[in-house]
Parts: C-alpha cells; structure tokens; sequence
C-alpha cells in the first residue's frame, strides 16, 4: 500500500513540473501548417536568323520494265548526289527507294515508275546553289527548305535563363502586393519546347533560287515555385 501511494504522488510531481516548465504541446507542434509558397510560370524568347537549310532532292524514272526503271533511276540519282556535293551540301541521306507499276486507262500496266529522294544540309547562302545544281542535274522533286539555327542549344538554354528571369519577376510581384516577399526556390519544371519561323521566308523563281531567312524565335517556358516570408 505505501509503494502504491508513493507512485502516484511521484506521478503528481511529474505532471506538476511539466505545467510549471512549459513542455512541447505535441498535439499543437502537429497541427502546424507548412511554410506558404507561390506558384508561377515563366517564358522565355530568343529571336536569332537561322543560318542552315534542309532540304530534299528526288528524281522519278519510267521504264517498260521495273529493273529498267530502277537502273535509270540510280545513273539519275548518282548524277544528283553529285551535283549536291560539287555545291557543298553536306549531311546526304536517302529517305526512300520505292518502284511500282503504272497503269493505263484499262487498268492493265503500262510500265513501271521507280522514285529516289535524298535529303542534305547546306549554309543558308548556299541553298539556293544547291537547289539550282540538284535541278540543272535532273532533280524533278524538290522540297523544302527547313531552316534552323547550328547552335540551337545555346539559343534555348538563353531562353530558358530568360524564363526563369520572368518568373522570379512575376512572383516578386505578387509577393509584394501580398504583403510579403520571396524565398528560395522549392521546385522548378521546364517544359518542352522547341524552334518555330518567327518571320521566315523563302521564294523560287524560274530563272534562280533566291532564299531569304527571316528569323526563328526559340522559346521555353517554366513552372516555378517559391517559398513566402
């Protein structure tokens, strides 16, 4: 019976000294809410004249006969590949080499039709040589060009340094007209993007090829989010 007495007098003091120091009230230290945060996006342009083309060079042969067709079609194509690098194209790739039958009227065949296409880089101020010689050795499919900048890294990543910029600005903005200012930054996203003509142009013309740039605008944008004092 006195050990009983004396644990439960021992618990008293226990709960005493806690109120007269000021324990942790655990129950409210997990009640409290996070630090508040601000969530903005950012976007980000860099303007710059591309300085490479692309382009596509394809020649369609017929013959009475499909390995007549194809073998006309290769002398065709060799003198095109040729007349590409002589006018400084680089980057040569075949896209396709397709064959097929051509029919008449009736349905029956007529002969067969054999198509090559390949595709090649150029600086921008030797495109139009490059389009005149493919044509001049006998090209009868041409397409593009597709004009793009040799440092298109470099241009995205100062647009994304941009992005970030414009964020921070935004949300400093909000802050302030919320009477409080910002922290460090708790999370940052980028989304993808890429090039696109901001004012490209490009013109033929029967007696030359002229090709004009313009400019590409590179873009990115971000999702951002800072911490509140």
């Amino acid at each position: 019976m006195k050990r009983l007495l004396l644990a439960v007098a021992a618990l008293f003091t226990v709960v005493a000294l806690a109120g007269a120091v000021g324990l942790p009230d655990l129950a409210g230290a997990q009640d409290a809410p996070e630090g508040d945060t601000i969530t903005v996006t950012g976007v980000g342009s860099v303007e710059a004249v591309p300085n490479e083309a692309q382009m596509s060079f394809g020649v369609e042969t017929r013959a009475p006969t499909a390995k007549a067709a194809v073998a006309a079609n290769a002398d065709a194509m060799r003198r095109i590949i040729n007349a590409l690098r002589q006018a400084r194209g680089r980057e040569l790739a075949t896209q396709w080499v397709s064959v097929y039958p051509v029919t008449n009227d009736t349905g029956a065949v007529d002969g067969y039709s054999a198509s090559n296409s390949v595709s090649a880089t150029s600086d921008v101020d030797d495109a139009a040589a490059l389009i005149d010689a493919a044509a001049e050795a006998g090209a009868n499919q041409i397409s593009g060009p597709g004009l793009s900048s040799s440092n298109a890294e470099a241009l995205y990543r100062q647009a994304l340094g941009r992005a970030v910029a414009e964020a921070r600005a935004r949300a400093e903005v909000l802050a302030k007209a919320a009477g409080r200012s910002l922290g460090e930054i708790t999370s940052i996203s980028e989304s993808t993007a890429t090039p696109y003509p901001y004012a490209e142009r490009a013109a033929l013309d029967a007696a030359s090829t002229p090709i004009v740039p313009g400019e590409q605008e590179t873009s990115a944008s971000i999702t951002v989010t800072f911490a509140l004092r």
